[in-house]
């Protein structure tokens, strides 16, 4: 079993270890613990580091934190329409992290941005593309726009708008 070093991680592999027995979660924190409004994404990937999950809000739509992770921990492992509905054995073996995100901030110009420091939110007719920061081959702002394009089905040349955040990841 994958041993999680925060509360944020605990209590999304607490949600889904519940889902899987058919109970109701135990929150493994205090009352005070996640009681923010805060956006997170909750990403899922297996021991060889392959991603099998990745379900995120850039806003919050929750009252909490603590609700946040919930709903985007079960939507990451059975709604992530790029993978089958992880199996309650592949649990003991994924690996969680939770991105906490701050608040949106249009940018003006690409020297604005840095993908080892910020995620991008590209949008373009009602099209929306959402890429966190610091990923494994993603090392310049070309490749982290393109990306968050691919994503939203936005084409190459279509003028964009793009916004940027920062996260504070934890494991």
């Amino acid at each position: 079993m994958i041993e999680d070093k925060s509360i944020q991680t605990k209590w999304a592999r607490e949600v889904l270890k519940a889902y899987y027995e058919d109970r109701e979660p135990v929150f493994p924190g205090s009352n005070d613990d996640l009681k923010v409004k805060r956006a997170c994404f909750v990403t899922l990937h297996n021991r060889d580091g392959s991603l099998r999950g990745c379900i995120g809000t850039i806003l919050p739509v929750k009252p909490t934190l603590k609700d946040e992770i919930e709903e985007n921990a079960i939507s990451a492992a059975l709604r992530d329409p790029r993978f089958p509905p992880l199996e309650k054995h592949e649990l003991e073996n994924i690996e969680i992290s939770v991105d906490v995100l701050d608040e949106p901030e249009p940018i003006y110009t690409i020297e604005q941005l840095d993908p080892k420091i910020y995620g991008v939110i590209v949008n373009s007719c009602g099209r929306r593309g959402v890429l966190l920061p610091d990923l494994p081959g993603v090392d310049n702002v070309e490749t982290q726009i393109q990306i968050a394009m691919q994503k939203a089905g936005i084409d190459p040349g279509t003028g964009i708008s793009v916004e940027r955040f920062k996260v504070t990841r934890y494991h």
